[in-house]
């Protein structure tokens, strides 16, 4: 119905720019969807992810492409529409996966190590405390 279109459009914050096209709902999509930009396309994606009630979510590098206002957005609405939900997410940005129930850390294309963030954190030599540390190092000498 045009209800749920309006409010899953409102939860992915896509509902203003969907208002400011000449013809809303009904407004063409060029190729590639190269009239709407990457960070929205996410946001399309995720809304018909919404609209299709999916009890599993698969996100490969979904954040990838988007800028970190639009990645936050994003992960958001995944949080709290999905909480019900198996998310597996595939990412290298740290901030996405920080706050999973489970981390699998990979090396090498092998399984390095595979436990709540939090436990990886706290494990003296943890391949993903290492990463975590290395982008935090990272972003705070102004690199992104």
């Amino acid at each position: 119905t045009l209800s749920t279109d309006l409010g899953v459009l409102e939860k992915c914050q896509l509902l203003e720019a969907v208002q400011e096209k000449k013809q809303g709902l009904d407004s063409l999509v060029a190729e590639d969807g190269s009239n709407w930009s990457m960070g929205q396309r996410q946001l399309f994606c995720l809304g018909r992810t919404l609209l299709k009630r999916c009890r599993i979510l698969v996100l490969d590098e979904a954040t990838a492409s988007i800028d970190n206002t639009t990645d936050a957005v994003l992960q958001k609405t995944i949080r709290t529409e999905f909480k019900h939900c198996t998310v597996i997410t595939v990412a290298h940005r740290i901030p996405t996966v920080m706050d999973c129930d489970m981390v699998l850390a990979m090396s090498d294309g092998k399984v390095a190590e595979y436990d709540k963030p939090s436990k990886l954190m706290e494990t003296e030599g943890s391949l993903f405390r290492e990463l975590v540390n290395e982008y935090w190092s990272y972003t705070s000498n102004g690199n992104i």
